[in-house]
């Protein structure tokens, strides 16, 4: 097995966190995993990624080249950063923050996920957006199990934050299986 994800947005939301916990919950299930940031020089609200790799096999390189799932929160890092994928690549966007060019609606699988909205709606602190995020992801892949997931999340999340973070995936988690079970997918 080898999996490829990328995650993107702008410094604060969390992003980078949840490329942790993503290579985390592999490790639980006896995988390997690598992950490596990029920040722009404007670290708080400026373009940034984090690049996560799993796989069966130890990795020699660390460098994704063929991104099987890739979630973005703003356009400008989608545009920066949405090179590199899959054809077929599972890509999974915040409608209300990214626009993407049409022709990769006929490339890839696309997901409108409002992961700022539920974020808000329903946790009432933007805190947990990266929680969401996971959530979308471990329901779209099966890259890891929810299980693995909870427990790397749960070990991450502050003191005192565990059932909110929790929460939080659930929602993430819930709303895509939801949105699955309707057939709808862009």
């Amino acid at each position: 097995m080898h999996f490829e994800a990328r995650f993107s947005a702008v410094g604060g939301q969390g992003i980078i966190l949840a490329g942790t916990i993503i290579a985390d919950a592999a490790f639980l299930e006896g995988l390997y995993a690598a992950g490596s940031p990029t920040y722009t020089a404007q670290v708080r609200g400026g373009p940034t990624k984090v690049d996560i790799i799993v796989d069966s096999e130890e990795i020699l390189f660390p460098r994704t080249a063929e991104i099987d799932f890739f979630l973005s929160l703003a356009t400008n890092s989608y545009k920066k950063f949405g090179t590199d994928l899959k054809e077929g690549a599972i890509v999974m966007i915040d409608p209300a923050l990214v626009t993407i060019p049409d022709e990769h609606r006929e490339l890839y699988k696309v997901y409108e996920v409002p992961i700022i909205q539920l974020t808000s709606d329903k946790m009432g602190r933007m805190v947990y957006t990266s929680a969401v995020a996971l959530g979308t992801m471990v329901a779209l892949t099966d890259v890891v199990s929810e299980e693995s997931i909870r427990k790397a999340l749960k070990t991450r999340a502050p003191k005192g934050t565990e059932s909110y973070n929790m929460k939080a995936l659930s929602i993430g988690i819930d709303y895509v299986k939801e949105m699955l079970a309707k057939g709808v997918t862009t």
